[in-house]
């Protein structure tokens, strides 16, 4: 899609993770930014109203509103969440309202992230709920499904060394099973490429950029950060009463779980981080944290 594209590409959740990624992505590309937000007053709002985006104030329970921020799109890019007192029913409703929303304003391709092994029934709350907005989505407009794997930054916070100057990370899971991976950063170059590229990739996608298993992160760690790392299996009993999670965890566990085609999230997203890579990026930030709180 050339820069000079003249509709711009809506993003909901514009100030999450996710959706900052895409925006930053579609920015650098030249390509027309429509904001949706539910406070365009928050410092994060400003922020990318700073960068170049259009910024408006929508709200996913309101289809109203966000039939009137998604009118005149080219296309729009969302991602549901099961935070909030009302957890996976609250996410189906949400990304509901937004499909119907997108319809409405006759949004011409829509991409939504999703989770990879969404659609192979795998008993996760908060997968099978991302299924069934990707079912209503599908059915209404046209749209491609972008299917993250484990993020790379879920493993952001373990990566301070403590007290001892060494790295511990720890979940309940084995140290020997792989996981793929993927960088944030990563999903918004990928959706950016399928927002210009409507239709080009396919239906689905599941994205990874790495495999490692547990134990390779932490020795990959301590390559990375030249301080000693190692993994640790803890219970699941560590994750109290939090059931969705532990259906994470021991399908997790189970080995080929997510089941993305490294080579095709290569080939749609040029460059795509290894783990190695991303440790790299996170130690100047540990390392500034550390000298910070020093």
């Amino acid at each position: 899609m050339a820069s000079d594209q003249r509709l711009p590409i809506a993003v909901i959740g514009a100030t999450g993770q996710q959706g900052r990624s895409v925006i930053d992505a579609l920015l650098e590309q030249g390509v027309p930014v429509r904001a949706v937000v539910r406070n365009p007053d928050s410092p994060r709002a400003r922020a990318l109203r700073d960068a170049g985006a259009e910024v408006v104030t929508a709200d996913q329970e309101d289809e109203e509103s966000l039939s009137a921020a998604l009118s005149n799109v080219a296309g729009l890019f969302f991602m549901t969440t099961f935070d909030g007192p009302d957890g996976t029913a609250g996410e189906v409703r949400r990304g509901r309202t937004v499909a119907e929303a997108a319809a409405r304003a006759g949004v011409p391709h829509v991409v939504y992230s999703s989770v990879g092994g969404a659609e192979r029934n795998t008993g996760i709350p908060h997968f099978d709920s991302k299924f069934e907005v990707e079912k209503r989505l599908t059915a209404l407009v046209p749209a491609t499904i972008l299917r993250p794997t484990f993020f790379m930054e879920n493993l952001a916070e373990q990566l301070a060394p403590d007290g001892e100057g060494e790295i511990v990370i720890r979940m309940p899971m084995p140290g020997d099973v792989p996981v793929q991976m993927v960088d944030v950063r990563d999903i918004g170059r990928a959706a950016a490429r399928l927002l210009m590229e409507p239709g080009a990739h396919g239906d689905a996608i599941e994205l990874a950029g790495d495999e490692p298993t547990l134990d390779r992160v932490a020795a990959q760690a301590a390559e990375a950060f030249g301080l000693p790392a190692r993994f640790e299996t803890i219970p699941l009993e560590y994750l109290g009463g939090d059931e969705d999670l532990k259906a994470m965890f021991r399908w997790f566990a189970g080995g080929s779980a997510y089941q993305a085609d490294l080579s095709r999230s290569r080939a749609l997203v040029e460059g795509i981080s290894d783990l190695p890579t991303w440790l790299i990026t996170q130690r100047a930030r540990v390392l500034a944290a550390g000298t910070e709180q020093g």
